[in-house]
């Protein structure tokens, strides 16, 4: 059993009013807040070992270099990698799904194929196309059905010797959708194709074990799970990283430069160029730590009471639609209310505090498929209570009011 109101008192943010009324924040999915632990450690790193890293000799490179890859560490742990130089820091999921594209343009040929979902952000879909055009490769996708749901027997028909990489998301950030990614990465296997997972929305709720899953790489964004903006991780097995060219070109990243031929540092380094974010890097793991002293169990099934709280009580609002109806689901909420339009219903409630996320999410093959310009988003955190819910319920029926 959590103690919510204990962990509430870490996050300062959730002490504060928006328009005169307690703050509720349900906009977990684009990013979330951050405990005070989290906020100390960034403030410590400038306050004491501020420098740059790896090519010190000094005492502050050396323990700001130490610092960095006990963190890389932390997240081997935390993923179940086989080894540290698998994990690659990167500003972000977008970051690391971008690496893993442009490393595939000096693979793929024309004819052959890339397989997305329905379900993409649109970082894991305009990537793949940038693809496609420079290397005359074909993109496939994979459908959905009407509960938001992948369509697995298209998936399996889609896939041939053509296929080369498919990549999904773990959890849809639009509906909140869990896929069957492990049936996934097994059946791409088959014919030889490798897999990324874009693990933005699942390491908030989830630990992922990479070595199980077996996926080729996963990428995720720190700023999800409590971590500072501008950090993430993209996990590489390393065969495939050893295959991949570098992604950019600068310090850090080489063995020897000469002009006449240029060789390239070992993994992790031959992908990380230029001067990381080096404080971010660093309190990623303490966001790590802070999580998984709360316990991923306890998390998973506290947001799984909020879902079915937050499911029932805005079930009774007359002309809902809730999308992503999946009993497979992370704790997330989107939906529409009949003849109003989901911006409408968003503004009217932030002023009585209430942020939730409205508009197409970066993600709008899924808003097409169900004809609606966009959804309320409502993304509950492990600090957010059953309280809030009601008083988002509350809300959301004062805007119908208002509106209809």
């Amino acid at each position: 059993m959590l103690d919510i109101q204990k962990i509430r008192a870490d996050f300062p943010i959730l002490s504060q009013t928006v328009n005169g009324k307690p703050l509720v924040y349900f906009d977990n999915g684009a990013t979330s807040q951050k405990p005070q632990v989290v906020i100390d450690a960034e403030v410590k790193y400038y306050n004491e070992i501020n420098a740059n890293i790896h090519r010190g000799v000094h005492t502050l490179s050396q323990l700001a270099t130490d610092a960095y890859e006990i963190s890389r560490g932390k997240v081997k742990e935390h993923i179940n990698a086989k080894h540290a130089h698998e994990v690659l820091f990167t500003s972000g999921t977008t970051h690391g799904i971008n690496l893993v594209a442009n490393g595939f343009a000096s693979i793929l040929k024309p004819g052959d194929e890339v397989v997305v979902s329905s379900l993409e952000h649109h970082s894991n879909i305009v990537p793949w196309q940038m693809l496609c055009e420079k290397t005359g490769a074909i993109l496939k996708v994979i459908p959905i059905d009407q509960n938001g749901e992948l369509i697995v027997s298209e998936f399996d028909a889609l896939l041939s010797e053509k296929t080369k990489i498919v990549t999904v998301n773990h959890i849809s950030n639009a509906l909140g959708v869990i896929n069957p990614i492990k049936y996934i990465i097994d059946k791409a296997h088959a014919v030889g194709a490798a897999v990324l997972i874009d693990g933005a929305q699942a390491v908030p709720h989830l630990k992922p074990d990479v070595q199980e899953l077996d996926c080729d790489f996963y990428a995720f964004s720190g700023h999800k799970m409590c971590g500072p903006t501008g950090t993430g991780i993209l996990y590489g097995k390393e065969e495939w990283l050893n295959k991949l060219p570098p992604y950019q070109g600068g310090g850090e990243m080489i063995k020897e430069v000469t002009f006449e031929k240029t060789t390239y540092a070992d993994l992790p380094h031959k992908f990380e160029a230029g001067t990381p974010n080096i404080a971010g890097g660093i309190v990623l793991g303490t966001a790590i730590d802070y999580l998984n002293e709360i316990g991923f169990d306890k998390i998973h099934e506290y947001e799984n009471e909020l879902l079915e709280h937050a499911t029932k009580r805005l079930n009774e609002i007359e002309g809902i639609r809730i999308y992503g109806n999946t009993k497979n689901k992370a704790s997330v909420v989107s939906f529409n209310i009949d003849g109003i339009h989901p911006y409408d219903i968003g503004s009217i409630i932030d002023k009585l505090g209430i942020a939730v996320r409205t508009g197409h999410h970066c993600a709008q093959p899924i808003m097409n498929f169900f004809c609606i310009p966009g959804t309320i988003r409502a993304s509950f955190s492990f600090y957010n209570t059953k309280e809030e819910i009601d008083a988002m319920v509350d809300a959301v029926k004062k805007a119908q009011t208002m509106l209809s």
